[in-house]
This record gives structure tokens, C-alpha cells and sequence, in this order.
């Protein structure tokens, strides 16, 4: 403990706990607090100082002498009103909200034992990023990959035992190599933030393996880090960043700001609520005693505050300033853009609006769905991909048309506002739902092991079993499931927009049919690299190459059907089977599920390869072989979806028979 233990009068800026050399500025933001102490711990001493400075309703304070390693609490006295909408505790032991590090783990079994409380630790924020630099990959380029830190490393063999499931094994060698090798160019990672495990799973031995339930929004999470050669969790990460930045990786982080960890009324009181609830929390207008629940989750962080506004700004500009992160995906953004300025602010924020923003564009609340409802710049997870790609190829629910609408990337949605093609991200999967895996083996979920008989997650998954639910040996079943599972990573990939490859899926990942594994911190979750589908990762890199080969697959400009560049080709043209353009009728069809389309590059053609400038994309989802008639000119194939050796060339002069269920890709010499 530091000799010095009296405080001076410090600053009001920054928030949070900050070392100068000498000593640490505190402050911490309350409009309510009547009074506030400062915690320091020595082990399992604590000593209690007075905070007696309160500016603009930030409470400060400095003490010389401190040094990082130094942990702190606070106590914060004030109205014990829940009807008012107040819930002080002088006795309780509260985090700061703007922690670096966190030690010690949360106890549901001890909620009121000093020795159990989550302290802040002062930390040094110095680190040696030896040259580090973004990749700074153009959003038509970027290829995201949704990858969780334990579950993609945890059974790896030749990532070393240590580092397995942690920041330091997802940035491994091993791991880079297969990030490389399938071609991806930004790992979009589940939440990392330091979060807590629901009182409900805790009774039950199960954890919140997601992380979706954010305690402190400055500190990574410590659970994953493998803490070798004395590093911090701090150091570690930031270690993870720059080795992979070094290996021209992204790192997208998937942030909670629309809830907290302390949930509803019921809830612990660990810190915004007891530091100003009123504040931090959007409260019912005629039931303060409550909380709005927009998250699902018992609250719901109030960013039309602005100083819970300025908690969120400052964290995301920390991890971009000091973490050096290159992107956000924001969980449940609607809840963060309702009546506040969170928007406006992130635009115009010169740190921000140079990295990747990605709105997950729905919530619970009123009017929460709002795709295709967020500003320029940013981008958001298109669900209307995911269930009518799914649709076309595995129930037959929609036809032709959705399909196409989905391929020239969701303009009716992000068409506005001068947004370009990369305002959608597409995916077939995510976290959130089956794997693809799982999507062509089960019609029904089967979440028995969540504890919650089967009632949790989606109820309509848009899937289909082939014939048969769950494992199966039927030849006949596997090929099925093989040919769609290729059909849907294809469409994926030729599509305008951003693509988003779900860890796991490109190995042929199982859950058992768990749709919400949300709580599964187990075999089950994590990815099985000794029964990888080698064949299957070569099918995604495959592809990926061909997507960064045909700059038309990833077009910064709307698909119109008119002419550009040197050849004057429509920029897409769209082919009945039989040789002529789509009519009305077919697009209106209710039976046909074949069609193509043909796309010319928006590029200049010097320096271009020639098969840059016409490709075609032949889709056929019937369940027999159709014969395509080919536009005039000398084809080569560049993809069969279908076949045992995909990217083999083939020479087609007037017709090419598409397989079942299969897309070929074939561009024109």
C-alpha cells in the first residue's frame, strides 16, 4: 500500500484511474452521489478515503505516491429510493466503470463478501507496438470471420497446450496459417470485455460462454488469457493485435454497450447501479423502480445521458487509441441508437469514423428493427440474406427473385443515402443459430442441454435434414448435405456486399443441433480440428481466392444493367436456363430454381486479366441436372460447387450442365 493515503484535490478528466509517474488522478462521474469513498486495497487490507472534490458532478481525486498494480473500489453514498429511482448502498464495494484491468472473480455465493468483490487495478498502458500499423483493408475486400478466442484455438493440436482457448493461441502460428490459408481478412471476435456468468447458469455449473453480458467496457475479459512469461492481460492482447496485425488481420471486436451485467431490479448491485442508476439505466416513466428492458437482458444502458454517452465514446476510443483494434460490431445497436446521439457522435469522432463499424440493426424495443435504417458509413449483419438464401436453397420458400435480389446485395435495404453495396454484411450463419453444418442435418433444434427443456432459441430456422434428423450414413443423405453446404458457402461468396464465414463452419462444425449454445463452454462449442473436413477448408479458400480474383463479385457501386468500361457490357445481366433474359413471369415463379448471372467488371480493362471482364454465375437448386445455353463467346469454368475437384478447368463453347443443388462459376475468355 502506498505511504502517502491522503488525497489531493486532482482533476475531473479523464474518467477513470490514470497514472502520471507519480501518482493516479481518480474520477468518477455521479450526479446523484451525496458522498463518495475511495478504496484501496493491500492485499486484504482496505483503507477508506474520503473523496471531498466534486466538479460538474465528477468526483476526484490524486494520490501521490500510487503506482500501477494499485487496486481500488469505491463506496458511493446517496438516496436508498428505488421508487425514485435511486439505489445507493454506502456498505457496498463498487467497480469503476472505466477499469483497465479487473482482479479477483465475481461470487454469486458471496455477493457481500469484501474478499469476493471485483477490484480495478491501476495498470501502465506503455507497450512496445514495434511499428504496428491496420492492415486498413477497403470494406469490398474484407472477408470477416466470427471466431470466439476459447473456442477456436481450445482443441487445436499444434497450438501449444498453454496458450490453447487464449489471446496468445488465437494469434499462434497455427492458427494464423489457417486464417491465411482459407484467405479471411478480419477475425470478427465474440465479446472479450470482462463480463460475468448469470446467477441461473452458475447454479447449474454452466457459464455465459458467449459473453454477452458486459461488467466492465474498458477491461478484456482475463478467462482467456494464458498470462505466459509474466505478461498482463492487457500486454497479452495487445500482443494478439499486433501479431496478427503482422499477418494482415483485422480485429473486429463484438461490443455490448446496450446492457449490463447487473440486469434487472433483482439484479447485483456491482456498479452503475450503485454508483447512479438513475443515470446509467433507462428507467420506466411511471415505474422508476423498474428498468426498460430493450436488451432482453433486465436493462438497458441509457446513452441519451451524456455522460453514459461519453462512458461509451471513450471506450471505444480506447480500444481503437490504445488497443489499436480496427472495428466494432455492435450487439443490439438499435438499443443504442434510440433517442440518443450515439450516432451523430460516432460520425463525426476523427478516431472512429476510420475503422469499421458494423450494427447488428434490431432490438426489443419499440420499432427495433431497424435494417437498413443506419447512416453512411456504417454496415449491418443482413438478416434478409441469411433467411432468404436459406430459404431458396433448403425450403423452397421463396423463389428466383429473393434470391437475385440477395446476390446484386440487398439494394431495396441499403440502396439510400449514397450507402454503397458493403452497407450489408451477409452471412448464412453466425453464433446465434445452427451451424451450417447443423442446418443441413436438422430440421428441429435440440437445445436439451441449455436446461431449459428445449424452449430457448429460434424456433424457425429456415433448415433442412435431408431426409434424415441428425447423424446419419445414408450416402445418398451426406452427398445432399455436401452439395448445399457448398451451395450456400457460394452464394455467400459471389454476392455483392460484405461476406461474413462463421468460425467453425469451414472445418464442418457440429453442435448437435443446439441452436443457442450460448451457455456450452465445451466440446460441443469448441471447434474439433482432428475431425476437420480438409476438403471442405480448401472448397472456402477456393472460393475466397476467386471473390479476391473478380473484382465484379465485389463491386463498390450498385448493380444497374447498364453499360460501363471499355467493353459498354451491362454491368448484370440476368439468364433464363434456355438462353434468353429473365421475363416477369420467371421472376414471379413459384417453381423455377434455376437461373443465372452474368456480371462485367466495373474496372478499367488495362492491366486486367481478360477473364476479369464477363462471369457467370449458373445456380441450380432442383434436384435433377439442368443443361444451361450459354451467351456467345468461349466459357471457362472456374467453380463447380458440386464437384469432387471444384476448381478444375473445364472449356464450355454453347451449353454446361449445372449438377443438383450446385452453382458453377465460369468467366468468358
Amino acid at each position: 500500500m502506498t505511504t502517502a493515503l491522503t488525497l489531493e484535490a486532482g482533476r475531473p478528466w479523464p474518467l477513470g484511474a490514470h497514472w502520471d509517474g507519480r501518482g493516479v488522478n481518480f474520477a468518477l462521474f455521479s450526479a446523484h452521489a451525496e458522498a463518495v469513498e475511495l478504496c484501496i486495497f493491500d492485499g486484504d487490507s482496505m483503507r477508506a478515503l474520503p473523496v471531498r472534490q466534486c466538479s460538474d458532478q465528477v468526483w476526484h481525486a490524486y494520490l501521490a505516491g500510487a503506482a500501477p498494480g494499485l487496486c481500488y473500489a469505491y463506496r458511493v453514498a446517496g438516496p436508498a429510493a428505488p421508487d425514485s429511482g435511486q439505489r445507493f448502498d454506502p456498505a457496498r464495494l463498487l467497480l469503476d466503470p472505466c477499469a483497465r484491468q479487473i482482479v479477483g472473480r465475481f461470487s454469486w455465493t458471496a455477493l457481500d463478501d469484501p474478499a469476493q468483490t471485483p477490484r480495478a487495478c491501476v495498470v501502465d498502458e506503455t507497450f512496445d507496438w514495434d511499428g504496428d500499423a491496420p492492415p486498413a483493408i477497403a470494406w469490398a475486400d474484407t472477408i470477416l470471420h466470427e471466431v470466439h478466442v476459447k473456442g477456436v484455438s481450445r482443441q487445436h493440436p499444434d497450438v501449444p497446450e498453454p496458450l490453447r482457448g487464449t489471446y496468445a493461441g488465437l494469434a499462434s502460428p497455427a492458427m494464423i496459417a489457417h486464417f491465411q490459408r482459407l484467405g479471411v481478412t478480419a477475425l470478427s471476435l465474440l465479446p472479450v470485455h470482462h463480463f460475468l456468468d448469470e446467477q441461473r447458469l452458475a447454479s447449474e455449473g454452466r457459464v455465459n460462454y458467449w459473453g454477452y453480458n458486459t461488467l466492465a467496457f474498458f477491461a478484456p475479459e482475463p478467462r482467456y488469457a494464458a498470462r505466459i512469461g509474466g505478461q498482463t492481460v492487457i500486454d497479452e492482447f495487445k500482443t494478439m493485435v499486433r501479431t496478427l496485425h503482422a499477418a494482415g488481420l483485422e480485429v473486429i471486436l463484438d461490443v455490448v454497450f446496450n446492457h449490463t451485467a447487473e440486469t434487472d431490479e433483482f439484479g447485483p448491485t456491482l456498479s452503475f447501479r450503485g454508483i447512479d442508476n438513475q443515470s446509467y439505466y433507462l428507467l420506466p416513466p411511471g415505474n422508476l423502480a423498474a428498468y426498460e428492458n430493450f436488451s432482453g437482458c433486465g436493462n438497458t444502458l441509457n446513452l441519451t445521458h451524456p455522460r453514459v454517452l461519453q462512458l461509451v465514446m471513450d471506450a471505444l476510443r480506447y480500444w481503437v487509441g490504445v488497443m489499436h483494434v480496427d472495428g466494432f460490431r455492435f450487439d443490439l445497436a438499435a438499443a443504442l441508437a434510440r433517442d440518443s446521439a450515439f450516432l451523430p457522435a460516432l460520425r463525426q469522432d476523427p478516431m472512429l469514423q476510420q475503422v469499421k463499424l458494423i450494427a447488428e440493426p434490431w432490438d426489443m424495443g419499440p420499432d427495433g428493427y431497424q435494417l437498413g435504417r443506419f447512416l453512411p458509413g456504417w454496415s449491418e449483419w443482413n438478416d434478409r440474406f441469411r433467411d432468404d438464401v436459406r430459404a431458396f436453397w433448403l425450403t423452397g420458400e421463396v423463389g428466383v427473385g429473393a434470391l437475385a435480389q440477395r446476390l446484386a446485395g440487398s439494394s431495396e435495404l441499403f440502396g439510400g443515402a449514397g450507402r454503397a453495396p458493403q452497407a450489408g454484411v451477409n452471412f448464412i450463419t453466425a453464433h446465434d443459430g445452427f451451424t451450417l453444418r447443423d442446418l443441413v442435418s436438422y430440421q428441429d433444434k435440440h437445445n436439451e442441454l441449455n436446461g431449459e427443456d428445449n424452449r430457448d432459441g429460434h424456433g424457425h430456422n429456415l433448415s433442412w435434414n435431408c431426409g434424415e434428423e441428425g447423424d446419419s450414413n445414408d450416402p445418398l443423405v451426406l452427398e445432399k448435405r455436401r452439395r448445399l453446404q457448398r451451395a450456400l458457402l457460394t452464394t455467400l461468396l459471389v454476392a455483392q456486399g460484405v461476406p461474413m464465414l462463421q468460425g467453425g463452419d469451414e472445418i464442418g462444425r457440429t453442435q448437435a443441433g443446439n441452436n443457442n449454445a450460448y451457455c456450452q463452454d465445451n466440446a460441443m462449442t469448441w471447434l474439433d480440428w482432428r475431425t476437420a473436413d480438409s476438403d471442405l477448408i480448401d472448397f472456402v479458400a477456393g472460393l475466397i481466392a476467386l471473390r479476391r480474383r473478380f473484382p465484379q463479385l465485389r463491386r463498390n457501386s450498385w448493380l444497374t444493367g447498364e453499360g460501363g468500361g471499355e467493353a459498354r457490357q451491362p454491368d448484370v445481366l440476368w439468364w433464363h436456363p434456355a438462353g434468353r433474359p429473365m421475363a416477369m413471369a420467371d421472376w414471379q415463379s413459384a417453381t423455377l430454381g434455376t437461373f443465372a448471372v452474368q456480371l462485367a467488371s466495373d474496372l478499367p480493362g488495362a492491366g486486367q486479366p481478360p477473364d476479369s471482364r464477363l462471369l457467370l454465375c449458373l445456380i441450380n437448386r432442383d434436384e435433377i441436372p439442368v443443361p444451361f445455353l450459354l451467351p456467345a463467346g468461349v466459357w471457362q469454368q472456374r467453380c463447380d460447387s458440386s464437384a469432387p475437384q471444384p476448381f478444375a478447368a473445364g472449356r464450355r463453347e454453347t451449353t454446361s450442365l449445372v449438377a443438383a443443388r450446385s452453382i458453377q462459376l465460369l468467366s468468358r475468355e
